[in-house]
């Protein structure tokens, strides 16, 4: 019997990669993107668990999950470190006062 791929590895190794590259603009898309890919790689993960010996490339199902995994860390604590450095300015209007006078001095 000729050996199968797994069909949602490739897409989830690419959005746990993508997951990275969102890091820079925030941790929300970063941990929804990884939260994708970790959601596909659970869906192969079992379809593998049912019948392994028609699957041929678990080892990158295992690195998509590695990838997944570290991509929500990362948008996680990009979330936390946020909601850290907005409290301890003061709350949200302290927040938005700072934004506004560097708004200011950047058209200035």
């Amino acid at each position: 019997m000729e050996q199968q791929k797994l069909p949602n590895v490739t897409i989830a190794i690419v959005l746990a990669i993508l997951s990275y590259l969102c890091c820079c603009f925030g941790g929300l898309p970063a941990a929804i993107l990884a939260g994708i890919a970790f959601f596909l790689v659970y869906k192969d993960e079992n379809k593998y668990k049912e019948n392994p010996e028609l699957y041929s490339n678990y080892s990158q199902l295992k690195t998509a999950k590695i990838l997944a995994i570290i991509g929500i860390v990362l948008g996680v604590l990009w979330c936390i470190w946020v909601i850290y450095s907005i409290s301890a300015i003061g709350g949200w209007d302290a927040y938005m006062e700072q934004v506004n006078e560097m708004r200011e001095q950047w058209e200035q």
